[in-house]
């Protein structure tokens, strides 16, 4: 990992430390994070300059000088994330330290012609509901493929989406800066800094569930890949021959295991009537029922050896199981564990299987993390808007006032400012 990169992460291990432990002194962050107290020295000593971490009373000494403990300067800023799904959305308001405020999750659908119009309006809501004076921006996570955070066109098969310039869209609504990123992504974001993944320099993030995806996190960044797709296990070619999937492939790991999937071969087996759903499979597996139980594990069975090929082939320190799919784990699990240690090369079959619970906060979380992040990037994935946030965040001398907050909320499409809108080189549709 080049130097700045090592430094990008360690500023947002920085924050994400002090966030979930409190006030901490330079030496114990040093300790901590494994890094030599001169970063540490030079970090700190940046984020203070930028109005991200505050000085705190002087801890206790055991001999010597007290050491100066550092706190979140919380009120520095915050975000929203907002996620996508194909029949609902849930957003969150974050503080500069990843904390959730509050969450809403709304009805939505993705496929009505008015998708964009009815986003936008939920989004006005849950800002005009903020106490927060100083929002960063905004960061999406939707299905599908997003090449660029800054721009934001969306390419969603699950949503019926094509080519939709959701960044665009919101930018011209909120006149806000706006990240979006595949849910999956923006997930093993929020996996980094607050979930299983902190600490791990290497680690994947594997959803089951509507689609099957994952996020690959490489000496601590997520691998996006030239188009922003990498991680696509989901298309992976499994059975010759086999159900169609959605991209218009046949056999595609997700054509053989996602929640459709499944739900055809129990209604295929009669194990469900043709008005039942997922929930019903999971309910009649938890009750006992051999055959719902069996389609759980036979997708175990298929995850199992196929997730055994990726780790093999990326070498993570962990992997992280998530996504609503988890809720039926258990059923899983029996043929998931021996099928994936027995196809794992030797030096990889000790590799830890971490399954977390699912909740689409934190998915949500997710996103705002892509702008809690932009002050950090050096490699400038966030382009544009990044810049944006950076500037919002060190304007101290034209803070935004709660009556700004109700203005952003009302103000119609036609009345917002085109200039502060950098990457919007074309007109939504």
């Amino acid at each position: 990992m080049q130097s700045s990169d090592r430094t990008n992460m360690t500023r947002s291990a920085v924050l994400s430390f002090i966030g979930g432990h409190g006030p901490t002194s330079r030496a114990d962050l040093a300790r901590t994070l494994g890094v030599s107290p001169a970063l540490i020295t030079q970090i700190t000593k940046d984020l203070l300059a930028q109005g991200l971490l505050t000085e705190l009373e002087l801890s206790p000494s055991r001999g010597g000088r007290p050491a100066r403990l550092l706190g979140l300067a919380v009120d520095a800023g915050g975000a929203l994330g907002v996620k996508v799904a194909t029949d609902h959305i849930t957003l969150v308001e974050c503080q500069i330290d990843g904390t959730v405020l509050r969450s809403a999750t709304e009805p939505f659908d993705a496929t009505s012609s008015d998708a964009l119009e009815d986003l936008v309006a939920l989004i006005r809501v849950f800002i005009a509901d903020s106490a927060r004076t100083s929002l960063l921006g905004i960061g999406v996570a939707t299905p599908g493929n997003v090449k660029e955070q800054s721009v934001g066109t969306v390419e969603s098969t699950q949503m019926g989406w094509s080519q939709v310039q959701l960044g665009t869209r919101l930018r011209q609504e909120f006149d806000l800066p706006v990240l979006v990123d595949n849910n999956v992504n923006a997930l093993a974001t929020a996996e980094i800094l607050f979930g299983q993944a902190k600490g791990h320099d290497d680690a994947l993030v594997v959803t089951i569930g509507t689609g099957i995806g994952a996020g690959i996190i490489a000496d601590s960044m997520v691998l996006r890949g030239r188009n922003g797709i990498a991680g696509e296990i989901g298309h992976l070619p499994t059975l010759e021959d086999g159900p169609l999937c959605q991209c218009g492939a046949r056999g595609c790991l997700e054509a053989l295991i996602g929640e459709q999937a499944l739900v055809d071969q129990a209604r295929k087996q009669g194990v469900l009537t043709a008005r039942e759903g997922i929930d019903a499979l999971r309910d009649r597996a938890d009750s006992g029922d051999a055959g719902a139980q069996g389609v759980f594990a036979g997708a175990g069975h298929i995850l199992g050896r196929a997730l055994a090929g990726v780790v093999n082939l990326l070498d993570p320190e962990v992997l992280i199981i998530s996504g609503e799919g988890v809720a039926s784990w258990k059923h899983w699990m029996y043929r998931f564990e021996p099928a994936f240690r027995a196809c794992l090369i030797p030096a990889k079959r000790g590799v830890p299987v971490a399954v977390e619970a699912w909740a689409d906060d934190r998915w949500a979380q997710g996103a705002a993390c892509l702008v809690l992040g932009t002050p950090f990037d050096e490699q400038g994935r966030s382009g544009a808007q990044g810049e944006w946030v950076r500037q919002r965040l060190s304007d101290t001398t034209k803070p935004q006032t709660p009556e700004a907050h109700t203005a952003i909320a009302q103000t119609p499409r036609s009345q917002v400012s085109a200039q502060a809108q950098p990457d919007n080189a074309q007109a939504v549709k």
